[in-house]
C-alpha cells in the first residue's frame, strides 16, 4: 500500500505543476511576445524486487520484477515558435518575423526579448516602454551624421538634432536625346542677369542704390556716375564659333558714360558675330546667324566707386535646331534653394551634344563662361549609348553665390556610365532627357521614424530627406529553448542556450523586422483548455489511487475488531 500512496502523491504533485503551467500560459494569452511552456513527465526510479534470469538448457529465463515509485516533472519546456504578428499603427512598435531576439540593456547586463513595444524617453533613447531598458544597436550606422555616439551602443532618436543643410555637389541626368528630331534653327540670345536703370531722355548709367537689379556707383547728377569718377570694364567670353573674344576687352567708364556708349563698344570692338542692344534695361546679345553657338559674355568693373555688373548672362534662347531643357532645384551651402536651368543642345558634330547652364535663380555672385558649359557629350552611333566626354573636359558647373564671396560651388554632372544605358541615351524619337536628381537639401529636423526589414531605423526629416539613424541588434542562440526567463518578457543566456551571437536582421539566419507591428503570445487557448482537462483528470485519478489505498488500509485495520 505504501507504494500506491507515494505514487499517488507524486502523481498529484506532477499534475498540479502541469495545472500551474497551463494556468500561466492562459494568464499570458495576450502578453506581447510571450512563449507558452509545456510540462513533460517521466517515471521515477523503480524498485527492483527480483533480477532477471537468463535461460538455461532446461528452463526459460525470467524478466526482472520491478515496482514503480511514481511520476515526476522531467522538464518544463518553453515553446519558442513565433506568435502571430498584428499591425498596431505605432511606428516604434516592431516585431521579428523569424529567428532572433531584440537586445536591451538595463545598465548592468544585456537582456533579450521578442516584445518590441518601444518608445523614446526624455533623453532621446529608444527604450522598452514597459521598463525603460535601452534598445541596443549594431554597426556604425548614424555615427557619421552625429545621430549616434560611437562609444555607446544604445540607440538615440535625434528629435532634438538639426540636420544641417547640404550644398548640391552632383546632378544626375537620364532620358533620351533625339537622334533624328529637327526643328527650326534658332539664334542664341544672351541677356544680362541684372538691368540698368536708365533715364528715358538720356540713358546713362545711374546710381539709385535703393532699387534692385541695377548698376550702382557714385552720387552724380543727371544720371551720371559722379564727377571725375573713372574705372574700367573688362570683358571675357566666347564668339559664336567658340573662339575667345580677342579685341576691345577693356572699356573706360567716366561719370558721363552712357549705356549707349557701352552698347556701341560691344558692337564695334568686342562682338564679331553678334549684336548687342538694350531691352527693358538689360543688355541683350543676339547671334547674327541661327544654329549651334558657343557665344557667351561676362564683364567686371574695377576703379573708383562701386559699379555693380551682371553676375552672368542668361541664355534666353539656346542656338541650334534641337535643345532639350533640364531644370532642377539645387541648394547652396546655407540650404538656400535655387532653380538651375540647363539645356542639352545638339552640336554641329554627329552624335555629339553640349550641356550649358542657362540660368540660376537667386542671388548669384558669378558664373564664368568657361564654367557653365560641358562640350562633346558623345554617343555610340550604333547602340545609342552614352560614350563619354573628351579628354580635358570636366563634367561640372562652377558658380558662386553672394552669401559666400570667398568660395565657389562645384556641381558635378553625371550623365551615366559610358557604354551603358543607365543615364543619357541617343535614340530616334523625341528628346526626353531630364535632370533626375541631386544630392543637396536645406536644413531640417526629424519628423518621423520607421524601420526597414533589415532592422535599419530610417529618419524622415522636414526637408524631405531620409537618413539612416541606426541598425537594430538582434541576438541568435544555438538553443533558444535553453534561455532562462527573467520576467517582463526578457530572457538571459544559460549554460545550455549557448552564448548570444549579435547580428542584424536578415543576416546569418536572423529574421526580418516588421515595423508598426507586434508579435502576439503563442499560447493557444484551445490547447491550454485541453491541457487543463488532462491535468484535472490526472489529478483526480491519482487522488482516487490514494483514496482506494486508504480504504484498503482501513479494511485491513478492521480485521482485528
Amino acid at each position: 500500500m505504501s507504494y500506491a500512496l507515494s505514487s499517488g502523491v507524486t502523481g498529484m504533485q506532477a499534475h498540479q505543476q502541469m495545472l500551474d503551467v497551463a494556468g500561466n500560459n492562459l494568464a499570458n494569452v495576450n502578453t506581447t511576445g510571450f512563449k507558452a511552456s509545456r510540462t513533460n513527465f517521466s517515471e521515477l526510479l523503480s524498485q527492483t524486487l527480483s533480477q532477471a534470469s537468463q535461460p538455461t538448457e532446461s528452463v526459460g529465463g525470467t524478466n526482472p520484477l520491478q515496482m514503480g515509485s511514481g511520476v515526476g516533472v522531467a522538464s518544463i519546456t518553453p515553446d519558442m515558435t513565433q506568435g502571430s504578428i498584428v499591425d498596431t499603427g505605432n511606428a516604434l512598435d516592431m516585431a521579428i518575423d523569424g529567428e532572433g531576439y531584440f537586445v536591451v540593456d538595463n545598465g548592468e547586463q544585456a537582456l533579450y526579448t521578442r516584445a518590441g513595444a518601444f518608445s523614446v524617453d526624455a533623453d532621446g533613447f529608444l527604450v522598452d516602454s514597459a521598463t525603460g531598458y535601452r534598445v541596443q544597436r549594431i554597426g556604425r550606422t548614424g555615427e557619421a551624421d552625429g545621430f549616434q555616439i560611437p562609444s555607446d551602443s544604445s540607440i538615440q532618436i535625434p528629435y532634438d538634432v538639426a540636420l544641417p543643410a547640404q550644398a548640391t555637389s552632383e546632378i544626375s541626368f537620364t532620358g533620351n536625346l533625339s537622334a533624328d528630331a529637327t526643328g527650326t534653327e534658332t539664334a542664341q540670345v544672351l541677356m544680362s542677369s541684372l538691368a540698368y536703370t536708365v533715364d528715358a531722355g538720356d540713358p546713362v548709367l545711374t546710381t539709385e542704390l535703393d532699387q534692385l537689379d541695377q548698376f550702382s556707383g557714385g552720387s552724380g547728377t543727371d544720371g551720371q556716375l559722379g564727377a571725375g569718377q573713372t574705372g574700367t570694364i573688362t570683358f571675357s567670353g566666347y564668339n559664336r564659333d567658340g573662339s575667345d573674344l580677342s579685341s576691345g576687352l577693356t572699356f573706360t567708364v567716366t561719370g558721363t558714360t552712357t549705356v549707349g556708349d557701352l552698347i556701341d563698344h560691344l558692337n564695334n570692338n568686342v562682338l564679331t558675330d553678334a549684336t548687342a542692344s538694350l531691352v527693358n534695361g538689360k543688355i541683350v546679345v543676339t547671334d547674327n546667324e541661327t544654329g549651334y553657338s558657343r557665344s557667351d559674355l561676362a564683364f567686371s568693373y574695377s576703379g573708383s566707386g562701386s559699379l555693380e555688373t551682371p553676375p552672368y548672362f542668361e541664355m534666353a534662347t539656346v542656338g541650334g535646331d534641337e535643345a532639350q531643357a533640364a531644370n532642377i532645384a539645387v541648394y547652396d551651402t546655407q540650404g538656400g534653394k535655387h532653380v538651375l536651368s540647363a539645356a542639352l543642345v545638339r552640336t554641329n558634330e554627329t552624335n555629339t551634344w553640349d550641356i550649358v547652364l542657362t540660368s540660376v535663380t537667386g542671388n548669384v555672385l558669378e558664373i564664368e563662361p568657361a564654367s557653365r558649359r560641358v562640350s562633346g557629350l558623345a554617343f555610340n552611333p550604333e547602340s545609342g549609348a552614352f560614350s563619354g566626354i573628351p579628354d580635358g573636359e570636366t563634367a561640372e558647373f562652377i558658380l558662386a553665390f553672394a552669401h559666400d564671396t570667398e568660395h565657389t560651388q562645384t556641381i558635378a554632372l553625371d550623365f551615366g556610365t559610358p557604354g551603358s544605358f543607365n543615364g543619357l541615351t541617343q535614340f530616334a524619337g523625341n528628346s526626353t532627357a531630364v535632370a533626375r536628381e541631386q544630392d543637396g537639401y536645406e536644413a531640417g529636423s526629424l519628423s518621423a521614424v520607421s524601420v526597414s526589414s533589415d532592422g535599419t531605423l530610417v529618419g524622415s526629416f522636414t526637408n524631405g530627406v531620409k537618413k539612416n539613424l541606426a541598425t537594430l541588434a538582434l541576438a541568435l542562440f544555438r538553443n533558444p529553448s535553453g534561455l532562462e526567463s527573467a520576467g517582463n518578457g526578457y530572457f538571459t543566456a544559460s549554460a545550455n542556450s549557448g552564448t548570444a551571437v549579435i547580428t542584424q536582421a536578415m543576416s546569418i539566419g536572423a529574421g526580418s523586422i516588421q515595423g508598426s507591428a507586434l508579435e502576439k503570445s503563442n499560447a493557444d487557448i484551445a490547447t491550454e483548455f485541453v491541457t487543463l482537462i488532462e491535468a484535472q483528470n490526472g489529478f483526480q485519478a491519482n487522488a482516487r489511487t490514494i483514496s482506494v489505498a486508504n480504504d484498503i488500509l482501513r479494511e485491513l485495520t478492521n480485521l482485528i475488531r
